[in-house]
């Protein structure tokens, strides 16, 4: 057995998967880098398929990305620049005389010749560098530069002021007793006289309005105002403005005092009519009557409650406030080196100009109109210096630009708001004339949003001015809008990036409009926004419908170009749908893709229909093709549509648009049917059953399953909306594909009939292939049939197919596994004679030689075989073969062991032994047949057949009866039924067999009916040896005989309980002139019948219940009993035999 073991094939061990069958779209099989619009091979004839189905592979290509909803990431496909905007020169501002120009020069000359204050560290604090920037800007030369800087020198200097606002405090000291203090402001300018005087030798003291000067002497401060007094609070919030005029910047101060309030007359209103006197005298008495009030220096007795005390102050020179005007938090100081202070002050400091002694000022042109040109004429001058052909230009100004801009907007008193709307309306009428990127605009909107919610409104004008812009922009952006596809392609993220950032513009502009008194649109900007885009989308249909179908070209000319129409139309609401139709919802709420899908969908619908209607007397097979390939585009836009939830395709205007499309789709079909079986004759032609690389199947069922794909995928784009109309052409089409996969198999053997054949070749690769090209076309069809169905209602649903469909993919299956069956024997009926050689060899080898050495030729044989089947086969059809071998073994060693009759039972042990090798040859520990396939039909035929001829005469004829028993519950009511009553009578030590009545009988006379008897025997005959057998009375002409006869037989309980012991009815029917014709027989157990299993306890014995059994023809197995027994030689089983022949004749196996 070992011997054995070690020559097991290693080969079905490793039996390989079949790899599953991959679509290929892109190239025809059999040629790896094939043009998908080429044939794979040049032999080709016209006519054989190859063009229709290269046509019907473009046509589900295109469908190919269809399936799903795209992804943006799809169509983005590039980062190049976007396409250029169109600007107007004459949508900018209004352009200058010269002497306008020669005015803004000056104004801007007189701006850097007089500034005051601070720089800033990104500010030029060159003043040669300022001029000269400006000359380069204003394009003069350097004498007229010159003169122009000569004669602002001589102009009068400008007149300043400062500007305070005093916001708030913080951490102040606590004066009093309920923890807090009631602060107010004191603030004025002091002036270079006013300097606080020199500090004494002993004690440090600072000026403070409280505490002046010697008596008499005049009060330092030019002027003096006073905050409200805030109760109760150490952090006090005022936001109070105040003007100061300053006489010299570069020596002035701003001198602010803190103050805690206790008096109950209010210094604050005393304060404040400081303003209404005339001359220092007048201020220097009245101040006298404020300190007095005051008690001034705070030296107040115990019995004065009413002084007011001091918290801190401030001295800020005036030189020293930054141009552009500061926001910061100031510590304040003490008065003195003895005082006690903390905390901080909030101010806003801004130093400007109230009165120029420039052109525009004279001529009343206010500081935002000389602001607004002069912006306007940097902004040029600096995109022209930066990037003159750019669209992402972010309004970058350079040092010397913003320093003059800061400047100029600082001594003009504009505020942050006015800056910002400035800065607005001069970009976006640039990008008008020069493009900008959106995103630099966004910003000067978002900037003008939120210095707009903190300042006041703007005066009427300069509301009006930016009503004029915000409109103008609107208008330009609505010009863009109306040509979407052309400046922001969806493929183009750089213009889709843009898109954004311009609807947020816009978005921004929609929430100016309500703070308008005078309002910058005639509608609702989202209204406009959609009129727009529905012109839009008008004046893109129809240039795209003049250019691809022309309402003057003739029908089929017309069709093609609408077919390419309604592509172009698919793949823009792909990128409405992706692209446009989130940007254009997320952010001015508009639905972008439902106006456009109407829209359009509308359009093309009023084209297909009249088009179709002229179309339909003058239907051929080329405005067929055209018309199913129109169909199936605007199929896939219905199902776009429906493919996005909450969306309704019962409302589309093509709805319906299918009925005219009807008769080309069914003559398309039909020209289907045809080219595929041109496809199929000339993939066969050119096949030469060869395996085709890294596969084990051939060219042509490659394009056979491609073939069968195609037109699965086919009808899935199709879907046809009308369920009757469906099923017709679903039925149609499943047959006519059936037809075509039958129509391929012929085609496979008549060409493997003609294949040259080597003599003495056991296993035939052709075979093999073709074995395998049956196995692929199998399931290649049937996932091809199974994507047939149509929709429900159509006809009944089984399995999860209509009923049709299903009985169509069972019936072709069935075809295809029996000429698989079929191709599988021609394979196997080479080896058929190898096989019986080598179990012959098994037979005729002397007993003296080991089992394992008798079995070794087989075992190699097919071992050899079975490796060349395995590098061949497919695993489904190596298990064909496996079961086809399988079966040829057992019936070769069947035919062995009827041929050596009467031999030892060494025979029959090495028979036996050969059976359970193959078995583990053929189970291969998992990897072959299963073991419940190897060990059933012929198997237990032949173990039946090895086990009995073990086993001796006598165990041989309890078998047989044993045999009789088994088939009781196999057999239905073909040869009748027959009623018995049966039991043990223990007194008299005999059995009691009652025969009541038969019924339905077998009608084996010429009448149509029998005169049936029945013959009653006990067995095996060696248990009752001393019994014979019994019968009853012939019932004439019946086929329900009533006997009611009692027999008895005398035997043993004991021998009733043996296994195998029973009573056996044998029914007959009489014949008076020739032998009598078996009827049927059945056979009753005795070891289960009344006395035997319990004793009868009182009672009748005849009371048992009567038993019916269905009478049969002996089977195979009682059959095989009987032929063993007439092998054996001895006497027993020669006279068991002999018994029995009288009836042997009419043991016929069933029909």
């Amino acid at each position: 057995m070992s011997t054995l073991l070690e020559i097991k094939s290693s080969v079905l061990r490793q039996v390989q998967v079949c790899p599953s069958f991959r679509r290929r779209t892109e190239e025809e099989p059999g040629s790896a880098s094939a043009d998908p619009q080429e044939p794979a091979t040049g032999a080709w004839k016209p006519g054989d398929g190859v063009e229709f189905f290269t046509q019907m592979r473009l046509i589900l290509k295109k469908g190919e990305g269809r399936r799903s909803l795209p992804c943006p990431e799809v169509l983005l496909r590039s980062n190049s620049p976007a396409p250029a905007e169109p600007v107007d020169p004459n949508r900018g501002l209004r352009a200058l005389t010269q002497e306008e120009v020669e005015m803004l020069y000056e104004e801007a000359l007189y701006t850097v010749l007089y500034r005051a204050g601070t720089m800033g560290p990104d500010q030029v604090d060159d003043q040669e560098a300022l001029l000269s920037y400006l000359q380069q800007v204003f394009g003069t030369s350097p004498e007229e530069h010159a003169e122009a800087i000569e004669r602002v020198k001589k102009a009068k200097a400008p007149t300043y002021a400062l500007k305070v606002s005093v916001m708030r405090a913080k951490n102040l000291l606590a004066k009093d007793p309920n923890g807090f203090s009631d602060p107010y402001c004191m603030l004025g300018i002091l002036s270079a006289s006013g300097t606080p005087r020199e500090p004494g030798p002993h004690k440090e003291q600072r000026f403070s309005f409280r505490k002046g000067a010697k008596r008499g002497s005049p009060l330092p401060a030019k002027c003096i105002q006073v905050t409200e007094v805030k109760s109760s609070t150490l952090n006090p919030v005022w936001k109070e403005h105040f003007l100061f005029e300053i006489e010299d910047v570069s020596t002035d101060q701003l001198h602010l005092d803190i103050w805690d309030h206790d008096d109950d007359v209010s210094l604050v209103e005393a304060c404040r009519k400081l303003n209404e006197v005339i001359g220092l005298k007048g201020m220097s008495r009245y101040f006298k009557q404020i300190v007095k009030s005051a008690r001034a220096n705070g030296k107040a007795g115990p019995t004065e409650d009413h002084t007011d005390d001091f918290l801190g102050c401030l001295n800020i020179p005036i030189g020293e406030v930054p141009v552009a005007g500061e926001d910061r938090w100031f510590k304040l100081e003490p008065r003195s080196s003895a005082s006690r202070v903390q905390g901080d002050c909030q101010l806003v400091l801004k130093l400007i100009t109230t009165q120029r002694d420039t052109g525009m000022s004279q001529r009343g042109r206010s500081g935002f109109l000389s602001y607004l040109l002069l912006l306007s004429r940097l902004l040029q001058f600096e995109h022209r210096a930066e990037e003159p052909n750019s669209s992402s230009w972010r309004g970058e100004l350079s040092a010397p630009a913003a320093t003059v801009l800061c400047l100029h907007g600082a001594q003009s008193n504009l505020s942050a708001l006015q800056l910002a709307v400035l800065h607005w309306q001069v970009s976006s009428r640039h990008h008008q004339t020069c493009t900008l990127d959106y995103g630099y605009l966004l910003g000067l909107l978002e900037d003008m949003q939120a210095h707009w919610e903190e300042a006041a409104s703007l005066p009427q004008e300069q509301e009006e001015s930016l009503a004029d812009s915000f409109s103008a922009f609107s208008e330009f952006a609505l010009r863009l809008l109306r040509q979407l596809r052309d400046y922001f392609p969806a493929t183009n993220s750089t213009a889709i990036r843009r898109l954004e950032l311009l609807l947020k513009c816009l978005d921004k502009l929609q929430l100016f409009q309500p703070s308008f008194e005078v309002c910058p649109f005639e509608t609702e900007l989202n209204t406009d926004i959609t009129a727009a885009l529905k012109r839009g989308n008008r004046e893109w249909f129809d240039r795209l419908l003049n250019a691809k179908s022309p309402r003057e070209q003739p029908g089929l000319q017309r069709l093609a170009g609408l077919v390419e129409l309604v592509d172009a139309i698919y793949e823009d609401l792909q990128s409405c749908y992706s692209i446009y139709a989130s940007l254009f919802h997320s952010i001015i709420k508009i639905d972008f893709f439902t106006l456009t899908f109407r829209q359009l969908e509308r359009l093309v619908a009023e084209e297909v229909w009249v088009l179709t209607e002229d179309l339909s007397s003058k239907m051929t097979l080329e405005v067929a093709s055209r018309l199913f390939e129109l169909y199936l585009s605007l199929a896939d836009i219905q199902r776009f549509w429906s493919s996005i939830l909450g969306r309704d395709s019962r409302s589309l205007a093509l709805v319906g648009i299918h009925v005219p499309f009807l008769p080309a789709v069914k003559l398309w079909l039909q020209v289907l049917r045809d080219q595929a079986k041109w496809r199929l004759q000339g993939a066969v032609d050119v096949d030469t059953l060869e395996p085709m690389e890294n596969s084990k199947h051939s060219s042509s069922v490659a394009t056979a399953s491609l073939c069968f794909s195609h037109i699965q995928e086919l009808w899935t784009c199709l879907a046809w909306p009308d369920p009757v109309q469906a099923q017709g052409l679903g039925t149609q089409l499943s047959q006519d594909l059936c037809e075509a996969a039958l129509f391929y198999t012929q085609l496979l053997r008549k060409k493997v009939d003609t294949q040259p054949r080597a003599s003495g070749e056991a296993v035939s690769e052709p075979l093999c292939v073709v074995l395998n090209n049956v196995e692929l076309l199998r399931r290649a069809v049937g996932q091809a049939l199974r994507g047939l169905a149509w929709p429900e209602g159509a006809s009944g649903l089984t399995g999860g197919l209509p009923r049709s469909l299903l009985n169509c993919t069972q019936a072709l299956d069935e075809d295809l596994q029996r000429e698989a069956c079929t191709v599988t024997a021609h394979l196997t009926s080479k080896m058929v004679g190898d096989i019986r050689k080598y179990v012959q060899h098994i037979s005729l080898s002397p007993d003296s030689i080991q089992n394992d050495e008798a079995v070794a030729p087989l075992m190699k044989y097919l071992d050899e075989k079975l490796a060349l089947l395995n590098a061949l086969l497919v695993k489904e059809n190596l298990n064909r073969v496996l079961e086809a071998l399988w079966e040829l073994l057992l019936q070769a060693i069947l035919q062995a062991l009827g041929t050596n009759l009467d031999v030892s039972a060494d025979f029959y042990s090495r028979f036996h032994f050969t059976l359970e090798a193959l078995v583990t040859f053929f189970h291969a520990d998992g990897q072959g047949l299963p073991l419940e396939n190897l060990r059933d039909g012929s198997y237990k035929r032949l173990e039946e057949e090895l086990r009995l001829h073990k086993c001796s005469t006598r165990e041989c004829i309890e078998q047989y009866y044993l045999d009789k028993l088994k088939q009781r519950s196999l057999e239905h009511n073909r040869c009748g039924r027959l009623s018995v009553r049966c039991y043990y009578e223990a007194a008299e030590q005999r059995l009691v067999v009652e025969v009541l009545h038969a019924a339905d009988l077998l009608p084996l006379d010429a009448n149509g009916l029998s005169d049936p008897f029945v013959i009653v025997e006990l067995g095996p005959p060696h248990f009752f040896p001393l019994v014979h057998s019994q019968r009853t009375q012939v019932k004439s002409r019946t086929l329900h005989p009533v006997y009611d006869e009692l027999f008895y037989f005398s035997v043993p309980a004991d021998a009733c309980r043996r296994r195998g012991a029973c009573v056996l009815f044998t029914v007959m029917d009489h014949d008076w002139l020739s032998t009598n014709d078996f009827a049927g027989e059945a056979a009753l157990g005795l070891g289960s019948i009344g006395g035997i299993v319990r004793p009868q306890v009182g009672g009748s014995t005849r009371s048992g219940q009567p038993i019916t059994l269905h009478l049969r023809r002996p089977r195979a197995q009682v059959r095989s009993a009987l032929r063993m027994l007439e092998g054996r030689t001895n006497r027993e089983a020669q006279e068991f035999v002999k018994r029995l022949r009288e009836l042997e004749k009419f043991m016929e196996a069933d029909p």
